[in-house]
C-alpha cells in the first residue's frame, strides 16, 4: 500500500504526495490519476499514454521509493501565474522530497519538467541522479518557448465567442490545436519562461558528482504558425548537436530515432530507459 503526505508549496497551496515501493528515492512528477474512455482515446490519436504515471510508478517500484506528485495538474489547478519562477519551482520539488523524508533522492521530468529538474539540480546537491526527456540541457529553446507561451496566454486573456465552436484539431497538428487553458494558467508558464530567459546552459553549474541522463526522439520539432508564435521549437536538433560536448561533460544521452515529442514519452519507451539508467548509475536496488 502506497504511503501519502502532502507538501505546502511556495503560494501556500498543498500538493498531495503519495510514495510508492522501497530502494533509493526518485522524485516523480507523473499523474496517477484516471482517464475517461474519451481522453485516453484522444491521447492515444495524439500519440501520448494515457497510462503513463501508473506504468512508470509500477516499473520503477521494484526498485525504488518512488516519490509521486502530479505538479502540473498542481499547477493547472493552482496557478502562480506570478510566482512560478525556477527559484519557486525547486522550492516546491524540495518541499516534495521533505513530505517524504527523502534528503537526496534521483528526479526524473519530462519537457519543462525537465527543465525544471535542471533547475532544481543546480540549486540543490540532494538531486544526486537527473533524468531529463523531452528537453535538451544544452541550447534549450527558452526563447521559442516564451513565444509559443506568449501567443497561447494573449489567446486565453481574449473572451471567448459562445457562437463559434472550437476548431478540432487533427491528430498531430499542434498549429490548429485550440487555446484551452485560462489566462492564469498560462500565465504562469509565461512567467516561468520570461525569468529564464537570462539562462545560459552552457554556463550551469551541477554538482559534481551528479549523475545525469538526457534522451529525447530524433523528431522532436514542432513548427507553429502566427498563431502560436511563428517559431519552431527544436528538442531533439540541439541535443543531437551538442551530444558530444554532454557526454564529456559526464551526461548518458539517447536520441531516439523516429519519435517525436509524445512518442519519447511513452511509458514504453522511457521505463526501460530510465530502469536501466538507474541501475547502470547505481541508484537502484
Amino acid at each position: 500500500m502506497a504511503e501519502s503526505a502532502d507538501a505546502v508549496q511556495h503560494d501556500g497551496s498543498t500538493i498531495a504526495v503519495s510514495i510508492h515501493g522501497e530502494g533509493p528515492p526518485l522524485l516523480l512528477p507523473v499523474s496517477l490519476a484516471a482517464h475517461t474512455p474519451a481522453e485516453a482515446e484522444t491521447l492515444r490519436q495524439w500519440g501520448g499514454d494515457p497510462d503513463l504515471g501508473p506504468n512508470l510508478v509500477k516499473g520503477l517500484a521494484s526498485s525504488n521509493r518512488v516519490i509521486v506528485a502530479d505538479y502540473e495538474g498542481h499547477r493547472m489547478a493552482h496557478p502562480a501565474p506570478d510566482t512560478l519562477t525556477p527559484e519557486h519551482v525547486a522550492a516546491d520539488f524540495l518541499a516534495i522530497a521533505d513530505a517524504a523524508s527523502a534528503e537526496g533522492f534521483a528526479y526524473y521530468g519530462y519537457s519543462w519538467l525537465a527543465l525544471s529538474g535542471l533547475q532544481l539540480a543546480i540549486r540543490t546537491d540532494r538531486v544526486r541522479a537527473l533524468a531529463m526527456g523531452g528537453f535538451p540541457p544544452l541550447d534549450g529553446p527558452y526563447q521559442s518557448m516564451l513565444a509559443v507561451t506568449r501567443a497561447a496566454h494573449a489567446a486565453s486573456a481574449r473572451p471567448a465567442d459562445p457562437d463559434t465552436p472550437a476548431p478540432v484539431a487533427e491528430p498531430g497538428d499542434w498549429d490548429s490545436a485550440a487555446i484551452q487553458t485560462s489566462e492564469a494558467q498560462t500565465r504562469q508558464f509565461m512567467t516561468l519562461y520570461e525569468a529564464l530567459q537570462d539562462f545560459d546552459d552552457f554556463a550551469a553549474v551541477l554538482p559534481p558528482g551528479l549523475a545525469r541522463l538526457a534522451f529525447a526522439g530524433a523528431e522532436d520539432r514542432i513548427d507553429y504558425g502566427p498563431k502560436w508564435g511563428g517559431v519552431q521549437v527544436r528538442i531533439g536538433d540541439p541535443l543531437a548537436a551538442h551530444r558530444e560536448a554532454l557526454i564529456k561533460a559526464g551526461w548518458d544521452v539517447e536520441i531516439l530515432p523516429g519519435l517525436d515529442h509524445l512518442g519519447a514519452m511513452n511509458s514504453a519507451v522511457v521505463l526501460p530507459i530510465l530502469a536501466g539508467w538507474l541501475r547502470k548509475v547505481g541508484w537502484a536496488k
